[in-house]
């Protein structure tokens, strides 16, 4: 079993790279002339095919084995009044894959009882970003460690506000996918506790990363700025936990936030599900 996790940790590069040589070698197999070259190329196509049946056969036994273990309790990473979507407190994995470390994310949406978030499949198909309560609020560090990735290049596109704009976004993300985890996850920072637990929060804004690479931060400090980049259908914040730097090989971790009152309870250590809205102080 060992040497399939060790197969299912690498399985989404390993799936890039099969699907990259399937193309390119049929794209050259196309133009190259009959000769030993063109023979070469020829087999390349196959040995995409093995490489992702490959990846595809280790998923399925391997997920069975990997251990989950108990919650890591860290800070949350935003203040105000938030509401879960795709929680793990609900189901997991909570996006539906375990692909990128994300087997236990959470994504929140502001949702502050002094301003309406706009309703989906109202107004334009692709809202503007400013009209989101939770764009430009602040995004604090889940907890105390060292900042190894710190990634703020990526613009903050349209909110896919309609039916009609997420199938686009689902297009869109399958292009995306062929970049790597960074331009999934967008706009993003890693930090590493001494423990060895990598907390990520990710769709960040534009230019906002206010930390350094090699930097130490404190659990509740302010690391950048709730955005909408990366594959993201409106201004969010995406939180996880991994026991990896590289969300390529990371596996998720189970996570809670400590302070926090799910619905009417007393503040404590929880985590909203799907729809239920939490508040930080």
């Amino acid at each position: 079993m060992s040497a399939a996790l060790a197969v299912y940790r690498v399985r989404m590069p390993l799936l890039l790279g099969s699907a990259v040589t399937i193309i390119a070698a049929t794209v050259l197999s196309l133009a190259l002339p009959d000769g030993p070259v063109a023979s070469v190329v020829g087999v390349l196509p196959l040995v995409g095919v093995v490489g992702m049946l490959v990846a595809f056969s280790s998923s399925l036994p391997a997920a069975r084995h990997l251990p989950a273990g108990e919650p890591v309790v860290v800070r949350s990473p935003v203040v105000g009044r938030w509401a879960a979507l795709n929680s793990p407190a609900t189901k997991v994995p909570s996006h539906g894959v375990r692909a990128y470390g994300q087997a236990y994310a959470i994504d929140l949406v502001h949702e502050p009882l002094d301003q309406d978030r706009p309703e989906f499949g109202s107004g334009a198909a692709m809202r503007d970003v400013a009209d989101y309560p939770a764009f430009g609020q602040d995004v604090r560090a889940m907890v105390d460690g060292v900042v190894v990735t710190a990634h703020d290049r990526q613009r903050d596109h349209r909110a896919r506000s309609s039916m009609a704009a997420v199938v686009y976004m689902m297009a869109e993300g399958m292009l995306r996918e062929l970049g790597g985890p960074r331009f999934i996850i967008g706009n993003h920072v890693v930090i590493r506790t001494d423990d060895g637990v990598f907390a990520l929060v990710a769709h960040l804004q534009r230019g906002s990363v206010a930390v350094r690479e090699g930097e130490r931060v404190q659990a509740g400090q302010r690391i950048g700025s709730c955005g909408n980049s990366g594959n993201s259908s409106e201004p969010h914040v995406h939180a996880h936990l991994m026991d990896r730097r590289s969300a390529w090989t990371g596996q998720g971790l189970p996570i809670a936030f400590t302070d926090v009152a799910v619905e009417d309870a007393a503040p404590g250590v929880g985590l909203p599900g799907n729809g239920e809205h939490m508040t930080v102080r």
